[in-house]
Parts: structure tokens; sequence; C-alpha cells
């Protein structure tokens, strides 16, 4: 991703976090992630995140989803002598279609990525609504029309080492000049 296209993907989602109205520091605002995961098409694949706390126990993050952007189908795998990663996810702002393991829907509400996916089950989170996600669970979520935002509370977050389903996808962002 481009340097100057990173920078924008940036901005916008601070929007975001005034609509939901989170209070970011002026280092956190410059130090939102823009994952496009490797697809280069991150307004429809892709996730904006701020990091609170990352510790050997604990991890807190902001999630900025654009109207109808997914976060690809992934699980938390154990990694570093640590179990996989248990998250709760709970949402601030907009509305998320969270997909897990177990009896799928009929017909989802969201719309199919173009990324693999193997997971139906849906939850649909608004404020206030949460659901939390037990290591090594399939998941992938989507937001709704109006964008969203979503705090996320888990143990140690070590995404890097997290397993997509789809092979094409990379975690970790590069920016170029």
């Amino acid at each position: 991703m481009k340097k100057e296209e990173y920078a924008r993907l940036r901005e916008k989602a601070l929007e975001y976090y005034k609509k939901a109205n989170i209070v970011l520091t002026d280092e956190e605002k410059a130090n939102v992630e823009v994952a496009d995961f490797g697809l280069n098409m991150c307004e429809k694949v892709g996730l904006e995140i701020v990091t609170y706390v990352n510790t050997s126990k604990v991890c807190a993050k902001e999630m900025v989803l654009f109207p109808g952007q997914t976060c690809p189908e992934h699980r938390h795998v154990p990694s570093y002598g640590r179990d996989g990663k248990e998250e709760t996810f709970r949402v601030r702002y907009g509305k998320v279609y969270l997909y897990v393991d177990g009896e799928p829907a009929e017909k989802i509400q969201g719309t199919l990525p173009p990324t693999k996916t193997t997971v139906y089950h849906e939850v649909i989170l608004t404020p206030g609504k949460q659901y939390t996600i037990m290591p090594g669970t399939l998941h992938w979520f989507q937001a709704g029309e109006d964008g969203a935002v979503v705090s996320e509370f888990s143990t140690t977050s070590t995404d890097e080492t997290d397993y997509f389903t789809d092979e094409k996808i990379v975690r970790a962002p590069s920016v170029e000049d």
C-alpha cells in the first residue's frame, strides 16, 4: 500500500472514532494501523486498529470497519508458548455481522467477501452488544452500511501468527513510499 493511501485511510478511520465518541491521544491517532492483509483492496477487505495495551496477559484495541469492509476469516492459534487469543468484541458504533463456527444461517445478512470463507453462523452486533470468541474459533466479520467501531478486549494479541483461511492473506501491512 502506498504511504498516501495509508494516511488517507488512517484519517478516514479517525472520523469513525469521533462518530463513536472514542477519545484518542495524539500518539494513538498517529499510530492507527491500517491492515490491508496484502490484498490491496483495503476498503473491501481490511481493518483499522488502535492498540491501547498488549501485555503478556491482556490486550485492548479499538477497530474501525468502513461500510461493508470485512476482516477476513481467521483463527487465533497457539503461539509463543501461549494458547490462542480469546477475544470479546463490543460494538460502539454501527452494525457488525460476525461469522463463527456453528450452525450456518440459511441466508447471511452480510455480503460474501472476495476472500475464502467457510463459516456462516451469524451473530449480529449493534451498539452495546458483545460476543466472545474462544481460541481456535474460525471467524470473520463485516461492517454494515454505516461502518462500525468495535472494542476488542482479549488475552495477549499475537495477530502476526493468526491462521487465515485464504492463503493469499498477509497480516502485516507493507507500506511503500
